[in-house]
């Protein structure tokens, strides 16, 4: 009998609702002050059709369009939409069979919603990757509740699309990596430049930090062996292939959850790899094997040695790319073995091939399930309705894998230009909904010299003295240790690093911060450390400089010290809150002089501001944990957790366990 992932899906939802649940409540904690009407990002700016709701969703394709329906402005609305996202993805997790096709949808239409008017705050990857995982965890959740524990041969086909969403990920990111020419990732020098300067490193990246260089060459290899020939074992035939892949993934998943908040996209990668296990492995399912004698010896012996031969051919790969050899030190010296030109001839193979493997894996895939809703459902209406179902599924997942060749294929030019013109235009049509996109991570390394970093100092005096603004995560003060904050993301924080790598006119927002932090405005003011000297009054003037930081070393280290810094110039002028440029500016781009709809429901705004004057007396890192730890304590409470379950018959009629 065949390994089911009946289980595995139902795991992998719930997942998905936990994932639901970091992004919608962080991002609920910190609406007033990225969008709110005199937030950094006014989000009604986005929809200059408010007053004709039906023509602004057609526009802009958000539910916040008919934010006048319920009696709420933009801001209030987005409030509630972060809210119900929250509670809802709460209520999949904690209650399996709530998790349908029907709640998947909404998180991803609120979701999508949100994005739509989120501007520079909401352009992530990860923003992004949930949105096209989101939209396909709507093909794998069951229709009704009574589905969540029958099986379906589309499963198979639906939780294919995930796995195929994995390989795009992690083959995308180690590819761009090399493909940049970036001289860090070719040299094996960029784990400690990462560790230093991403956005908001853990208090671990400084110990990772101290580490000897070979170990961090040793760990690039590691990196690139995992995000671009592992990835391949995605879609091989031999199971133990597929859990070792699973298990790389995870790893490496883990290491940068240990060194870097990067919010839910760690978790969400994670949750991906379930697509790569079964109910076997998660011990849901035993399964005899019903081959005798000469035919079980044969399948056994070729599985053993397909499975050692791909782990030798990996090995043998790794080391000779790589050129590792072990010194009489005891360490382990690389270096990269090849050039940029046979790189690029390489992944000019290696794209289309990995199409034309993904093609093949999907076909056998529909295959099987098709053939599983013939021979294994009983009953001619139950196999004419499971056939029917499972066939309109196999149609859509082709239809997935295909659009999405298109921002795959970005990594070899003359392989884009090759993908069916009826692909190029779906995606084209479908743009605007993020049903896939590119993906490409640490593409070039920054940092080289130390990481830039802004720093805003406000006086009362344009003489001085002039007191930094403390942000609750980003580099700051020297003696602040990296905090631990995942799952929330602290947008502001995370700007402030790309702003960094440019300048002020690059990034409108940071001037409107600047103006919002001169007004006072209290809901830009809680987006600062609880400790900041402005908090309580504004300063009259404020300006920003650039500085570079840089980790201690352990001997200076001892002394409580994080970081090393250096000024190196002025990055924002000094303004007033009534320079007359900077007004005249953000006028221009509508940041002020625009007025959101007027609130008309005010019980429903009062109850709003109940729950926000509650919440923000908590730090929003405590408050995202803190759901997540519930959820655990009830579906602990509730004994959820099923025995193994052993399966000494063939499905019948769906398969129940």
């Amino acid at each position: 009998m065949a390994v089911d992932i009946l289980h595995t899906r139902n795991f992998f939802l719930r997942c998905m609702c936990g994932i639901y649940m970091f992004a919608f409540g962080s991002l609920y904690l910190q609406v007033p002050g990225l969008y709110g009407e005199k937030g950094i990002l006014p989000a009604h700016t986005q929809l200059p059709n408010l007053k004709y709701p039906k023509q602004c969703f057609f526009d802009k394709l958000t539910i916040l369009c008919f934010s006048s329906y319920v009696g709420l402005n933009v801001s209030y609305m987005m409030e509630l939409l972060t809210l119900a996202g929250t509670v809802l993805s709460f209520v999949g997790m904690v209650w399996k069979s709530w998790c349908t096709a029907t709640l998947y949808l909404l998180l991803w239409g609120t979701y999508l919603s949100l994005y739509q008017v989120g501007q520079t705050f909401l352009w992530f990857q990860w923003d992004i990757l949930l949105l096209e995982i989101g939209f396909l965890t709507i093909l794998v959740a069951p229709v009704s509740r009574r589905g969540w524990s029958e099986y379906r041969p589309r499963n198979l086909v639906t939780m294919w699309l995930i796995r195929w969403a994995l390989f795009r990920l992690m083959f995308a990111s180690g590819v761009v990596k090399l493909r940049s020419g970036c001289p860090t990732w070719w040299g094996l020098t960029a784990l400690p430049l990462h560790y230093e300067s991403q956005c908001i490193p853990t208090a671990l990246a400084w110990f990772f930090y101290q580490l000897p260089g070979w170990w961090h060459k040793l760990c690039v290899v590691a990196t690139f062996i995992i995000e671009i020939p592992v990835p391949f074992m995605f879609f091989s035939p031999v199971r133990s292939h597929r859990i070792f892949a699973c298990y790389s993934q995870i790893f490496l998943q883990i290491l940068i959850i240990f060194t870097g908040n990067y919010n839910f996209f760690n978790l969400l990668t994670i949750t991906m790899c379930l697509s790569l296990m079964d109910d076997v492995h998660l011990c849901y399912q035993h399964v005899k094997d019903l081959s005798f004698g000469f035919i079980s010896y044969v399948k056994n012996t070729c599985s053993w040695m397909g499975k050692w031969v791909g782990y030798g051919v990996l090995a043998y790969y790794t080391m000779a790319y790589f050129s590792l050899r072990l010194t009489p030190q005891g360490t382990i010296e690389s270096s990269v073995g090849f050039n940029q030109e046979e790189f690029d001839a390489w992944l000019s193979r290696a794209v289309p091939l990995s199409i034309a493997i993904g093609a093949f894996s999907l076909v056998i895939t529909v295959a099987e399930a098709l053939t599983s809703a013939m021979f294994e459902v009983r009953g001619c209406l139950d196999k004419f309705g499971v056939f029917s179902t499972t066939l309109i599924y196999s149609v859509a997942a082709i239809t997935m894998f295909g659009i999405s060749l298109v921002p795959y294929t970005v990594l070899d030019r003359p392989t884009n230009q090759r993908v069916w013109p009826v692909f190029q235009h779906l995606y084209e049509h479908s743009s605007d909904l993020q049903l896939t996109s590119a993906y490409g991570l640490f593409r070039r390394m920054t940092g080289v010299d130390g990481r830039p970093e802004v720093v805003l100092e406000g006086a009362k005096s344009i003489d001085g003295p002039w007191i930094e603004y403390e942000f609750p995560y980003k580099p700051g003060s020297p003696d602040r240790g990296p905090p631990f904050v995942a799952p929330h993301q602290p947008r502001v924080d995370w700007q402030l690093w790309f702003a960094a790598l440019g300048t002020y006119n690059q990034n409108p927002w940071l001037i409107s911060l600047a103006h919002r932090l001169l007004s006072g405005q209290p809901e830009v003011i809680a987006l600062l450390d609880p400790s900041s000297a402005w908090r309580k009054s504004p300063p009259k003037y404020i300006k920003a400089s650039k500085y570079t930081y840089q980790f201690t070393n352990t001997a200076e280290g001892e002394s409580g010290v994080w970081w090393k810094r250096k000024l190196e110039t002025d990055y924002l002028p000094i303004f007033t809150v009534d320079h007359a440029p900077l007004v005249e500016y953000l006028r221009k781009i509508g940041t002020i002089g625009t007025m959101d709809i007027p609130a008309t429901n005010q019980p429903l705004q009062q109850g709003l501001d109940s729950i926000r004057s509650f919440v923000n007396t908590v730090d929003p890192a405590l408050i995202v944990w803190g759901l997540f730890l519930t959820a655990c304590a009830i579906i602990w409470a509730k004994g959820s957790t099923k025995p193994i379950v052993s399966y000494t018959t063939s499905k019948q009629k769906g398969g129940r366990c």
